[in-house]
């Protein structure tokens, strides 16, 4: 037995409406809010009495989906720094594919987003750069060339 999909990326933020307000700007739409909570979360997430919003993100292809959850409790914890450089250990980045990478950076840029390293071109082929996003994540970039 194989699997079926991918289904979606689970990212815990602080800040869920300016996560939303980062993902729609950069091109995602938001399918739907809602608090969750009671037994049978605590029994799947291993945790006592949680109490989360999520935000499940869509991409304009509605592939690809991204979920955001805001803990109010238990706190959520940080596993490291705030910005962790993009060698550090577990996931690091979710990448997107834009047509225009500089229009998509300069918007990202009035939510906070700053680039991690530099906009780079990858051959004949591909445009792309790290950019560091809400609560510390990194999204890359990438726009095919040609």
């Amino acid at each position: 037995m194989t699997i079926q999909r991918m289904d979606h990326v689970g990212v815990v933020v602080d800040d869920l409406t300016a996560a939303i307000a980062f993902f729609t700007e950069l091109g995602m739409e938001l399918e739907g809010e809602a608090p969750v909570e009671g037994r049978w979360v605590d029994r799947v997430v291993g945790l006592d009495n949680v109490r989360v919003d999520i935000a499940m993100m869509r991409t304009p292809d509605g592939h690809g989906r991204l979920e955001l959850t805001k803990f109010h409790t238990p706190t959520a914890v940080s596993a490291g720094p705030e910005n962790a450089p993009a060698n550090t250990l577990g996931i690091r980045r979710i990448m997107f594919a834009v047509d225009d990478i500089e229009d998509v950076l300069a918007r990202l840029r009035t939510h906070g987003a700053e680039l991690v390293g530099e906009l780079e071109r990858y051959e004949d082929s591909y445009r792309l750069c790290y950019v560091r996003g809400p609560e510390g994540l990194i999204i890359a970039l990438a726009e095919q060339l040609g």
